[in-house]
């Protein structure tokens, strides 16, 4: 089962070089003021920029111009644009610089503490891939408070989670994701031989990791559960079958829409599973849930992966068995604290 926990969001510092932008920005201005200035003051334009940038950069050549130009106010304004000039050139310098160095010991301080981050995870979910399907899923994940790590290949800073970063076939990139501690793994990239083989990495690293595997093709189906998959899905397969129930059955559709992905209204499905020595172990379905009748038990898994729609209040629970629950937040909750 995948560790639940509070909610929270990982932020990560903010790019260092918005600081050399505005110095940039800053530079800019103060030539084109310089330019306009001394344009003003009798320069032509292309002498105007010469004056500008000696002046700014300090170069220390003398003034531009007839000598019945240089009057107190070209000077006051050389004056006040040298200062002005300076001052944003050495900003500029320095924000670069600090840039430079700041970026670089902020990109090694962030892996370092995401690394620190993961290594204390476990019962944890890996989603393999950040594209459009591998996103979608860390979001839903994310919202219903799972410990999520995100391996992608490209160094994904602004990532709400911890992630690491490298490819996913290689088998050391699932261990600095703590494949050995996880609970479950979802390998959504785009090429289906490559989640077949990060399929096979982490079979071979944790076998009882519980693997969700995306396929683009469903005749490479049997592909994935012989290399270890528990699951396998096709997001065009799925997102066809919505549309299709939508068009078919729009109430049920919208229904179940709301009950799985909207969280403002308080009524969820859920499951909850029944493990060897747990309370609810050989007991009644129906003293289970008690007099309320509250969650709804709509179907139980068996053991053996069959599944009981409905079931009577007479019906024993089981160890292995996984009940499937529609109601409100705190029965669900009620509910995995008798059972657990």
């Amino acid at each position: 089962m995948v560790k639940i926990s509070p909610r929270r969001r990982w932020r990560f510092p903010d790019d260092p070089w918005q600081r050399v932008r505005v110095g940039v920005g800053l530079l800019a201005t103060i030539t084109l003021v310089g330019v306009i200035g001394y344009w003003l003051l009798g320069l032509a334009l292309f002498d105007a920029l010469y004056q500008t940038i000696i002046t700014v950069t300090t170069v220390g050549f003398e003034e531009f111009g007839e000598p019945d130009e240089i009057d107190t106010a070209y000077r006051v304004f050389t004056l006040g644009l040298a200062i002005f000039g300076v001052s944003g050139a050495l900003y500029t310098l320095g924000v670069m610089v600090e840039a430079l160095v700041e970026g670089s010991l902020n990109d090694g301080f962030r892996v370092r503490r995401e690394q620190r981050m993961i290594d204390k995870m476990s019962n944890h979910l890996i989603v393999v891939g950040a594209g459009r399907v591998g996103r979608a899923i860390v979001d839903y994940v994310g919202r219903h408070g799972a410990d999520v790590v995100v391996v992608d290949r490209r160094d994904l800073h602004e990532a709400d989670h911890p992630m690491v970063q490298g490819e996913a076939t290689d088998d050391e990139t699932l261990r600095r994701a703590g494949v050995e501690r996880a609970s479950t793994l979802i390998a959504a990239l785009d090429s289906d031989a490559d989640n077949v083989y990060v399929t096979l990495s982490a079979r071979a690293v944790n076998p009882r990791l519980h693997i969700v595997a995306r396929t683009n093709d469903q005749a490479n189906e049997p592909k994935f559960f012989h290399a270890g998959a528990n699951r396998v899905v096709n997001p065009s397969e799925i997102g066809g079958s919505r549309m299709g129930a939508l068009a078919m059955h729009p109430t049920l559709a919208e229904f179940l829409d709301e009950v799985i992905h909207d969280e403002s209204h308080g009524v969820t499905v859920d499951e909850i599973s029944v493990r060897d020595g747990e309370a609810a172990e050989g007991r009644l379905l129906g003293d289970v849930i008690g007099e309320s009748g509250q969650p709804l038990v709509i179907a139980i898994r068996d053991h053996n992966h069959g599944y009981i729609p409905n079931p009577t209040p007479t019906q024993v629970v089981t160890a292995g068995s996984v009940l499937v629950v529609l109601g409100a937040d705190e029965h669900i909750a009620r509910l995995r604290t008798e059972i657990e």
